[in-house]
């Protein structure tokens, strides 16, 4: 007796969900594409970490790498926008309406930890220069120049830019807000230079005082202002504040080289930490100093334009934590996964100083012509206006890196670019800076 045999049934629904043959089932080919991304990111990182020395200190790095982001983190969040009838764009600050936001810049005004990192840095190379044989001289125009470059193409790329949006229909009120937004972050580049191009007389200093030669800073900066908010203050001409410029920001340079010349340490430290936070507690609460470390529209009184001395106590506190979690960030930067972000932020630091604002206000123009866009041309006078703004943040940063990625190439060396080209730069920087000031 034989058996009919049948072929095999297959269901209608199985057919329906087999994979056409050669193509990958289900979401195998993202998640392969994602996994082939991952190793790529995972390689470049182990890359980077491989190929930094043995000798680089990594918690200097970081330090540097964390004062660099909170520029834009601060100006970004503290720093916002009114649009008038006429659609142009002006400068506004949430803490004008929002006093409650003044400890966020206690958190964000990290130059006294720029400038305490660019002191021992400074110190560091200056010596290691002098150990080759080179020139001090040298080797100041080497770092005068590492930070004009990016400096003199921001302001160069702007020249040219203006007179394209003006017309393309954007307002001159619009313009001259653009304008300063880039200048406000530049000043400390000029500031930087000069404390630089001391280095060398802060190293003597430091070999021979030890911490107390940034006292007499302290001090110059303590009497001026006694003499600009004391009982003598109505007599006081307003000038006088400028004496606090170099003394003020060249403080916390000063605690670097210090650290650099092996005279800062945690005992000291310590002391910087304790006696910066109740002198700054004691300035807030008993000389009622202005609890915004940033500028404030409508005020009086700031503590930054020139620096107060309640710059100086947080530098100080700051200085102080910096030196006892030195040994603790530089372990944690042992990770490659922490180390790559941290050299990039670095390569990057005069493009992130230089094109950040520019970043908010390539937002900023395209959202007036739409209107009022919440946390982006609204002014920031209520609450709700912090998450808005908040939601901007990343695309803030997406515009930063992919301007980054064009002007990165100002912070290299400018060779093949030739005289004409260098003059044709210089020009422009000047017809921006005349036009930022007003007189054009």
């Amino acid at each position: 007796m034989t058996t009919k045999s049948h072929p095999t049934r297959t269901s209608p629904t199985a057919t329906a969900h087999r994979p056409p043959a050669g193509r990958a089932a289900g979401p195998a080919a993202p998640v392969r594409a994602l996994r082939a991304v991952r190793a790529r990111a995972g390689a470049a990182v182990r890359t980077v970490d491989a190929r930094t020395p043995a000798d680089r200190d990594r918690a200097i790095d970081g330090l540097r790498a964390l004062a660099l982001l909170a520029v834009p983190t601060g100006h970004w969040l503290l720093g916002g926008f009114t649009r008038d009838a006429d659609g142009a764009l002006h400068n506004a600050s949430p803490l004008t309406a929002l006093g409650f936001l003044a400890p966020a810049s206690w958190l964000l005004q990290m130059l006294g930890i720029f400038f305490l990192v660019g002191g021992h840095a400074s110190v560091l190379s200056l010596r290691r220069t002098a150990a080759r044989g080179g020139s001090t001289t040298r080797w100041l125009g080497g770092r005068i120049a590492r930070l004009g470059r990016p400096v003199l193409g921001v302001t160069a790329v702007w020249a040219t830019l203006i007179p394209l949006l003006h017309g393309l229909g954007v307002p001159t009120a619009t313009l001259r807000t653009g304008a300063t937004l880039v200048i406000q972050p530049l000043w400390f580049v000029g500031i930087y230079a000069v404390v630089t191009a001391l280095t060398p007389y802060c190293a003597v200093a430091a070999r021979r005082l030890g911490l107390w030669s940034a006292a007499p800073l302290l001090a110059s900066v303590a009497a001026v202002d006694f003499l600009r908010y004391g009982p003598f203050a109505a007599a006081v001409p307003s000038w006088l504040s400028l004496l606090n410029l170099l003394p003020g920001w060249l403080f916390a340079y000063q605690l670097g080289v210090c650290w650099g010349e092996r005279r800062l340490g945690r005992r000291a430290a310590w002391g910087l930490l304790l006696g910066g936070t109740a002198l700054f507690a004691a300035l807030l609460v008993f000389f009622h100093y202005p609890a915004s470390m940033v500028g404030v529209p409508g005020q009086d009184r700031t503590n930054s334009h020139p620096p107060s001395l309640l710059v100086l106590a947080l530098a100080a506190a700051q200085s102080g934590a910096a030196v006892l979690l030195r040994d603790k960030l530089a372990g944690l930067l042992r990770r490659p996964a922490l180390w790559a972000p941290v050299v990039v932020i670095n390569l990057s630091a005069m493009t992130i100083l230089c094109w950040h604002q520019t970043a908010m206000f390539a937002a900023a123009v395209p959202a007036s012509i739409v209107g009022a866009v919440p946390g982006l041309t609204t002014v920031p006078d209520a609450v709700v206006w912090i998450p808005e703004r908040l939601a901007w943040m990343p695309v803030l940063a997406v515009l930063l890196v992919l301007i980054g990625a064009v002007t990165r190439r100002f912070e290299a060396p400018w060779a093949g670019v030739g005289r004409t080209l260098r003059t044709s730069a210089a020009v422009l920087a000047a017809a921006f800076a005349v036009f930022a000031l007003g007189y054009a």
